[in-house]
């Protein structure tokens, strides 16, 4: 007979960063991984606005998407990866690829949402570099 999961250590272990936002979008969950990523420690993290690691110029845009699906309980986005934008403690530019999942209670009521986040800077700048570089020998 198996044991039961240990919910709480999948979040804390997960080599991804397991963000969940309340209804408002302020942090309740924020796991080892999402302050590797963003450099925010939980302290700093937990109970702050989701703009802690939203760049300025797309906060407008999150919120929008933010309410209308807290409002109405669903994602556009399901299983899709999202590739966006996002902001490190130290201000630098991340580029990071997320899912997201919705949380409802007993009621079918909107608690919140899950973001399983990866760091793709790397990856982002190196694709970056090289399509500049097809340019310049196509140029």
């Amino acid at each position: 007979m198996s044991e039961a999961i240990d919910f709480e250590q999948l979040v804390s272990n997960a080599g991804d960063a397991i963000v969940v936002s309340d209804p408002e979008g302020a942090i309740v969950v924020w796991n080892a991984a999402a302050e590797r990523i963003f450099g925010f420690t939980p302290e700093e993290a937990l109970g702050r606005s989701l703009d802690l690691i939203t760049p300025d110029r797309h906060r407008h845009r999150h919120w929008e998407g933010y309410r209308k699906t807290m409002r109405t309980g669903v994602t556009r986005y399901g299983a899709e990866v999202l590739r966006v934008p996002a902001l490190h403690k130290d201000g630098r530019a991340l580029s990071i690829a997320f899912t997201v999942s919705m949380l409802f209670d007993a009621d079918e009521n909107v608690t919140g949402i899950t973001a399983v986040i990866r760091d793709e800077t790397e990856r982002w700048n190196a694709e970056r570099a090289m399509r500049r570089r097809l340019a310049e020998l196509e140029a």
